[in-house]
């Protein structure tokens, strides 16, 4: 038995609804598609399938087997895309997307070089503080800084990023150089609306995640001006790294608590590999990744 086509045909006969369904997409004789299906179950020794005259139905072993199966075929197409990406003179249009400020300081500069090198890709950036859906919103790649949990999709981790807490100097000499992350408590915070940098900060300290609520007279829906405050001694701010590195450069913000922070976030490259990547797809993930790897590398925190 061919493992693999038995197993696309398993797939055909789940996406298809029926067997006959399956043995006309696949062009294949419906006895054909009923010996594959039953071969595939005898090798396993279990049924996939619940089949009466008028529906099937996945069985919960089927269900498991299918995620593993769509899996495997999505591996081979990206296989077989890959080796053809090289020769191939990558066309037509990529919908992208990423934070607001990491976008516009890493990912856009690099988008330009790309289309530079590529006359016949075109590109729509989609900056957005928010994490879109790939699939429901059509687009091809998206820029991550978060722990991925949505197994759907494939990632290219290109780096990791810290997150740190920052004052104005002028602020720490009227507040002092906070020994511990529960002082903030009593400090004024700029915070930024959403769950990762809001009212609750999240730190480690003896090997052990704890939070501390903060509070303070700003509250602020994008990165920029939340920093900017920051760096105008509003209160303290939790950032990650690459949005406070340039003004820490400049000495405008002062990094504070670096003992207690928290585990760094994966930066990657994600995209949805339940459909063909095609080869414009392929051939920006293969080029983006390790320059945009190199460029966080140079981030000094």
């Amino acid at each position: 038995m061919d493992k693999l086509n038995a197993i696309a045909s398993f797939v055909q006969i789940v996406e298809g609804g029926s067997l006959t369904a399956a043995a006309e997409a696949m062009n294949k004789s419906l006895p054909s598609v009923v010996r594959t299906l039953a071969m595939l179950e005898d090798s396993l020794q279990v049924r996939l399938l619940n089949r009466t005259t008028r529906r099937i139905s996945l069985t919960d072993e089927g269900q498991t087997y299918l995620q593993h199966c769509r899996k495997i075929l999505a591996d081979v197409e990206d296989a077989e895309q890959s080796l053809s990406a090289s020769q191939v003179e990558p066309a037509g249009s990529l919908t992208i997307t990423a934070p607001v400020l990491f976008g516009q300081m890493h990912v856009a500069p690099l988008i330009a070089e790309f289309l530079e090198h590529h006359p016949q890709v075109e590109v729509d950036i989609l900056l957005l503080d928010r994490v879109a859906n790939l699939v429901e919103e059509g687009i091809d790649v998206g820029f991550r800084i978060a722990r991925l949990e949505d197994s759907s999709m494939y990632a290219t981790q290109v780096g990791a990023m810290r997150r740190v807490v920052c004052a104005a100097p002028e602020l720490l000499q009227k507040t002092g150089v906070p020994e511990h992350p529960n002082a903030l408590s009593e400090f004024p915070c700029v915070r930024i609306s959403g769950p990762v940098f809001g009212d609750d900060w999240n730190f480690y300290g003896n090997g052990k995640k704890f939070t501390v609520p903060v509070s303070g007279r700003l509250r602020c829906n994008q990165i920029a001006a939340a920093v900017d405050a920051c760096a105008r001694g509003i209160g303290f701010g939790l950032y990650f790294g690459y949005q406070a590195a340039p003004l820490i450069a400049e000495g405008k913000l002062q990094e504070v608590l670096a003992d207690f922070e928290p585990p760094q976030t994966p930066v990657s490259l994600i995209y949805p590999h339940a459909k063909l990547i095609a080869t414009r797809t392929r051939v920006f993930l293969d080029w983006m990744a390790p320059r945009l790897r190199a460029a966080l590398d140079q981030i000094k925190l």
